[in-house]
């Protein structure tokens, strides 16, 4: 099994930044790829950004340019730096992991609301 735990969402303006972070325990040698998803009330879950063992990224077209997602595997941790960020971004923002199974691993979720 793997437990994956975000943080860092929040509160932020219009054109403002955050980052969230996601830390995996638990059996993470399997895991290959890990990413970001999104859902906005109301709406499906929509994939946002993933990173694989070799650094590879790739990304949704909405957030090219604005959004970085990174990994530190020393602390197992993935990173998702947001900028300028716009208020069709609000949503609660998932971490998913994905191994050699595959099974596919998600947290619990961390709320980013963009208002003024």
């Amino acid at each position: 099994q793997v437990q994956l735990v975000e943080s860092g969402g929040g509160l932020v303006q219009p054109g403002g930044s955050l980052r969230l972070s996601c830390a995996a325990s638990g059996r993470i040698f399997s895991i290959y790829v890990m990413g970001w998803f999104r859902q906005a009330p109301g709406k499906e879950r929509e994939f946002v950004a993933t990173i694989n063992l070799s650094g590879i990224t790739n990304y949704a077209d909405s957030v090219k340019g604005r959004f970085t997602i990174s990994r530190e595997n020393a602390k197992n941790t993935v990173y998702l730096q947001m900028n300028s960020l716009k208020p069709e971004a609000a949503a609660v923002y998932y971490c998913q992991a994905v191994n050699y199974g595959p099974d596919v691993y998600w947290g619990q979720g961390t709320q980013v609301t963009v208002s003024s």
